[in-house]
């Protein structure tokens, strides 16, 4: 559950796995952000750095690829990936069933409150970060 307040507080495995956005904020502290996102087989976040905050991702169901720096690995259901600022990095859905994830920015990358329910809604979007 979100509060008014930034605060998040609730089932969060639920909460990934009953959505269907390609991303949705659910909490935005002053040094730190929690995000899910869902990727649909063959998708992907594209590739981007983060000169300005660090990321942590949990894959808690499907499988994919990570790229960080050019190299690939195995990315699934249980895997955690640390990606320091200023890191080239990409997520890829390579399996048939969608890939959800858990993320955590410190400090926040996106909007209080952000809800993109296709990457292209994410790609239009030109007030996402703050």
């Amino acid at each position: 559950m979100t509060t008014d307040n930034g605060h998040y507080f609730g089932d969060i495995f639920a909460e990934v796995r009953g959505s269907d956005d390609f991303r949705r904020v659910l909490g935005t502290a002053k040094h730190t952000q929690l995000v899910i996102m869902m990727l649909k087989p063959g998708e992907e976040i594209g590739e981007e750095v983060h000169e300005g905050n660090d990321q942590v991702l949990l894959a808690v169901e499907g499988s994919g690829d990570s790229v960080l720096e050019g190299e690939r690995r195995t990315f699934r259901a249980g895997y955690c990936a640390m990606v320091p600022q200023g890191t080239r990095h990409n997520f890829i859905n390579t399996g048939n069933v969608p890939l959800r994830i858990i993320t955590l920015y410190g400090p926040p990358d996106h909007r209080p409150g952000t809800v993109h329910h296709t990457k292209a809604d994410a790609e239009r979007d030109e007030n996402d970060h703050p």
